[in-house]
């Protein structure tokens, strides 16, 4: 396993629009295992596999990320099922660091994809979770949390991402 760069904000490959996973190969289970390391390292709790530079349809989420316990579920090629609800809910990204605004969000979703094996499953999530599924399968279809909010607020965020970069707090936030 290897920590990976996570690609940060204004990095082209956040805005393609990851391919699916073909076939379940040793490159496959390697960029799925970095992912979760390069995810461990940044102390993150999802990532997807375009922020480690990959235009492929992975994310792993950490749904035990805020208990004691680590429980990783990956998900390939995921597709929705169902969503319903609203909420306005905090996020964060580890490809947009030290930046944390509210987004619109469902309540609940269902989501259809393959574990790190090839088997179908379906997942269904509410609060953490479904925040962390729409994230993720966000960042698999080009689309970053400030795209949710509204003009004037990411205009806000936008400035205090150059306000950061100014001053050198961008470059390498995550170092090994």
């Amino acid at each position: 396993m290897a920590i990976r760069k996570i690609e940060l904000y204004g990095s082209p490959v956040l805005r393609e629009k990851a391919q699916p996973i073909q076939e379940i190969t040793p490159e496959i289970q390697t960029l799925l295992d970095d992912m979760v390391e390069t995810m461990r390292h940044a102390q993150g709790a999802g990532i997807a596999a375009n922020q480690v530079g990959v235009s492929l349809r992975a994310l792993v989420v950490d749904v035990g990320a805020h208990g004691d316990k680590e429980e990783l579920v990956f998900l390939i090629n995921p597709e929705w099922v169902h969503q319903e609800g609203s909420a306005l809910v905090e996020e964060g990204c580890l490809s947009i660091p030290k930046i944390y605004e509210k987004v619109p969000r469902p309540e609940k979703v269902r989501v259809r994809a393959l574990d790190r094996h090839g088997k179908p499953f379906e997942l269904e999530g509410e609060d953490f979770l479904c925040k962390a599924l729409c994230h993720e399968v966000d960042h698999l279809d080009g689309i970053l949390f400030l795209d949710r909010l509204t003009p004037l607020k990411r205009d806000v965020v936008k400035r205090k991402i150059k306000k950061l970069i100014r001053e050198g707090e961008w470059d390498d936030p995550y170092p090994t």
